[in-house]
């Protein structure tokens, strides 16, 4: 990652450790969630591209947090802002299923489990972010990520790349 980079973390449980993981890494900001809502990651890294045009910014983004905001995309491109996404793709709202937990649910019904499922259907993030302007690619293993990321921060302008992760829940 190129030194003053700006990370907006919206990772949650796919992100859960990389702050820790940069700690060797050239000088960068990082920006976390405030609270406990989710959806804010992507117009943050907006906001920051915005602020800071001569910095990179990275935008680490959970698929459900994701599609609170989606629209951000749209503005990334049509400004073409730097913001690399690297977009986690689990097919579930995890971080709601671990809310459920800590709350005590100890039996979780079928219903409930389905409407923190994200698929049926499948969510193609890289067919969202392409059809609003945003060249995408999916990455399926950690070499296809490195290889993808290189490329992004090569180029001008934003990009997506969809991770495909396992679910944690």
């Amino acid at each position: 990652m190129p030194e003053g980079t700006i990370i907006s973390d919206e990772g949650n449980t796919s992100g859960l450790f990389a702050a820790g993981f940069t700690a060797g890494a050239p000088a960068h900001d990082w920006l976390t969630l405030t609270g406990g809502a989710i959806g804010q990651g992507l117009p943050a890294a907006l906001g920051a591209a915005v602020a800071c045009p001569d910095r990179q910014v990275i935008a680490l983004e959970s698929d459900g947090s994701a599609m609170y905001t989606l629209q951000a995309w749209w503005t990334m491109a049509r400004e073409q802002l730097d913001v690399i996404t690297v977009l986690f793709n689990n097919s579930s709202y995890a971080v709601l299923n671990m809310e459920l937990q800590r709350v005590g649910a100890t039996t979780v019904g079928e219903k409930a489990k389905d409407m923190l499922d994200l698929t049926r259907p499948d969510l193609d993030f890289v067919a969202l972010a392409t059809g609003m302007g945003v060249p995408a690619t999916r990455a399926t293993t950690g070499e296809e990520l490195v290889e993808q990321l290189e490329a992004a921060l090569a180029a001008k302008g934003p990009h997506v790349i969809e991770c495909i992760v396992p679910s944690i829940i």
